[in-house]
C-alpha cells in the first residue's frame, strides 16, 4: 500500500518568475495570489512574477512568497480532487514551510499564514543587526562532527546547528566571527566545503530570541484547527496535531534547530511513508528526500506540467 505525505519547501527555494505560469493557467491559482497580495496590501505577486531579485529575497517577502506558490499548487490540486486528507497521510515543511503544511492542512487560512509570515520575515530580519550574524553550510562531515564544529566555534558567542538537512549537509547560524571559526574548523575536520550562505540573517539559532517572541505574539492572535492530517513538526521529527502543541513548536522552531533528515527519517520508518510529493516552487526537499533515504519515491509539484503528472497518477 502506498502512503503519502506532502511537503513544502523553505526559503531559498525562490526564483523570479515563480508562480507565473500556474497564475496564467490556473484561475484557482490567481485567486491565492490575489488573496495573498490583499491580506499583504502589497503586490507581492508582481515582485514574485517580475522581480526585482534583491526584493523578492528580502524575508519578509520570500516567505509568504514561497507560501502563496504552495497554496496555489494545493488549491489547483483540490479542484481536481486532490485533497491533502484524502490522499495523504502526513504534511511536513522546511522552516517556513511548516506554515504552508499548515495552511494547506486546514490548521489556518490563507489571510492568517500570510500575515503571520510577513510578521515572521520582519521579525527574523530585525532580531540581529544586518552583518552580525551569519550561516554556513558544512557539507561532507556527519552531524555529530558539524555539532563539534559549533560548539569548538562558539568561544563565548552563539554557533548553532540551525538545520540538518540530510546526511552529510548541514547548516549553522550564529555570530558572524564564531560562524567564519566554524568554517575553518569545519575544513579541518574534512568536510568537503564548508561556505557561507547568502542569507540577510541568523536563522534558527539563540540570537532570534528576538523573533521568537513577536511570533508567540502573533500565533496568540490567530484561529488555529486541528490539521486534516499530522504534521510532522521541525523540532521534534515527530507528528502532532493538537493546535496548542503546534502553535508552542512553531514558536520553538524560530530559534530551533529544523531536524529535516530526522523528520523524513519517522515519514519513512514510523510513518510508513513510500510517496513524497513538494508542492511549490522548486526541487531542494525531493533532492534531500533522495539523499535521505533511497526507499522514498520523491518528487517536485510546482509546474503545470507537474500538477497535470501528479493528478493523472492519482487520480488512475
Amino acid at each position: 500500500m502506498t502512503t503519502r505525505a506532502f511537503v513544502f519547501p523553505g526559503q531559498g527555494s525562490q526564483t523570479i518568475g515563480m508562480g507565473k505560469a500556474l497564475a496564467e493557467t490556473y484561475p484557482e491559482a490567481r485567486a491565492v495570489f490575489d488573496e495573498v497580495d490583499q491580506a499583504l496590501g502589497q503586490n507581492l505577486s508582481k515582485i514574485m512574477f517580475d522581480g526585482p531579485d534583491a526584493t523578492l529575497r528580502l524575508t519578509e517577502n520570500a516567505q509568504p512568497a514561497l507560501m502563496a506558490v504552495s497554496m496555489a499548487v494545493v488549491k489547483i490540486l483540490e479542484k481536481n480532487g486532490i485533497t491533502i486528507a484524502k490522499n495523504s497521510a502526513f504534511v511536513a515543511g522546511h522552516s517556513l514551510g511548516e506554515y504552508a503544511a499548515l495552511c494547506a492542512a486546514g490548521s489556518l487560512s490563507i489571510t492568517d499564514t500570510a500575515q503571520l509570515l510577513k510578521t515572521r520575515g520582519k521579525a527574523m530580519q530585525q532580531a540581529v543587526p544586518v552583518g552580525e550574524g551569519a550561516m554556513a553550510a558544512i557539507l561532507g562531515v556527519s552531524f555529530d562532527d558539524a555539532k563539534e564544529v559549533a560548539e569548538l566555534a562558539r568561544q563565548g558567542a552563539v554557533c548553532d546547528v540551525a538545520n540538518d538537512n540530510a546526511p552529510g549537509q548541514v547548516v549553522v547560524s550564529g555570530h558572524a566571527a564564531a560562524i567564519e571559526r566554524a568554517i575553518e574548523l569545519a575544513k579541518a575536520k574534512g568536510a568537503k566545503r564548508a561556505l557561507l550562505l547568502p542569507v540577510s540573517a541568523p536563522f534558527h539559532c539563540a540570537l532570534m530570541s528576538p523573533a521568537a517572541e513577536a511570533m508567540e505574539a502573533a500565533l496568540a492572535m490567530v484561529a488555529m484547527q486541528a490539521p486534516c492530517v499530522p504534521l510532522v513538526s521541525n523540532v521534534l521529527a515527530t507528528p502532532i496535531s493538537d493546535p496548542t502543541e503546534i502553535r508552542r513548536r512553531l514558536v520553538e522552531q524560530v530559534t530551533g534547530m529544523v531536524r529535516w533528515t530526522q523528520s523524513v527519517t519517522w515519514l519513512a520508518t514510523d510513518g510508513g511513508v513510500t510517496e513524497m510529493f513538494e508542492l511549490g516552487a522548486g526541487k531542494v526537499l525531493t533532492g534531500l528526500a533522495k539523499r535521505i533515504n533511497r526507499d522514498i519515491t520523491a518528487g517536485a509539484v510546482g509546474t503545470p506540467e507537474e500538477i497535470d503528472a501528479l493528478i493523472a497518477a492519482l487520480s488512475s
